[in-house]
């Protein structure tokens, strides 16, 4: 491939990385009671990373404390703290489907107001220690540059074959309710005539009876 092949391909892969599920920086505004939470649609074996923070507030007299915990699609609990103003969460997803991660102000503090939270929730190939493994590997510049776009090809060939196979059970979801509904269209039909058949055999024997017919 010439220069310009070579810098579109890059380009196309980059466009490409851009619709992987990533996570970015968020703010969270919370409220001095209540929950406020944040979820990620998250697929199986996939890296996670995340890091909050507490963001200063003047009108504070106390520095708030929060709680955080982060659940599975499925409900366990991966991690929870309380009265933190700022920790680290990482674990492997082993269930795929929507991962949920929920703060709420701690109690024990006087605080009137709510108070705002930093999140940056990275995933996949965006949570991996670029820097950690040049090191290791002892590589840098353009062996670094490809090694990423190694590692940015192999998530969107396991992304696209997530997505392949959460449309393969939609559609097979969707063809047993399709299957369903017509047995039962066809059920109803049938009771349907039955029960006319009946009221007509029984108003034929009630008039044959009362000597109208």
């Amino acid at each position: 491939m010439n220069a310009v092949e070579v810098a579109f391909f890059v380009l196309l892969l980059l466009a490409a990385a851009a619709e992987l599920p990533r996570g970015d920086a968020l703010w969270l505004e919370l409220p001095s009671s209540g929950t406020k939470c944040v979820s990620e649609e998250i697929h199986n074996n996939v890296v996670v990373l995340g890091d909050y923070y507490i963001i200063g507030d003047e009108g504070h007299k106390v520095v708030p404390t929060i709680s955080v915990k982060v659940t599975s699609p499925y409900g366990n609990s991966l991690h929870h703290q309380n009265n933190v103003t700022h920790g680290q969460f990482a674990f492997t997803s082993t269930e795929s489907g929507s991962y949920l991660a929920c703060f709420w102000m701690d109690g024990d503090l006087p605080v009137t107001k709510g108070a705002t939270v930093g999140l940056d929730w990275k995933t996949g190939i965006f949570a991996k220690d670029w820097i950690s493994v040049a090191k290791k590997e002892k590589i840098e510049g353009v062996n670094l540059e490809l090694m990423k776009l190694e590692g940015i090809i192999q998530a969107i060939h396991e992304n696209l074959r997530y997505l392949k196979d959460r449309e393969a059970e939609m559609r097979e979801v969707s063809e047993k309710t399709n299957a369903r509904v017509a047995w039962f269209s066809i059920m109803s039909l049938g009771i349907c005539v039955f029960v006319s058949a009946t009221q007509l055999w029984y108003l034929r024997h009630y008039f044959q009876k009362k000597k109208l017919i």
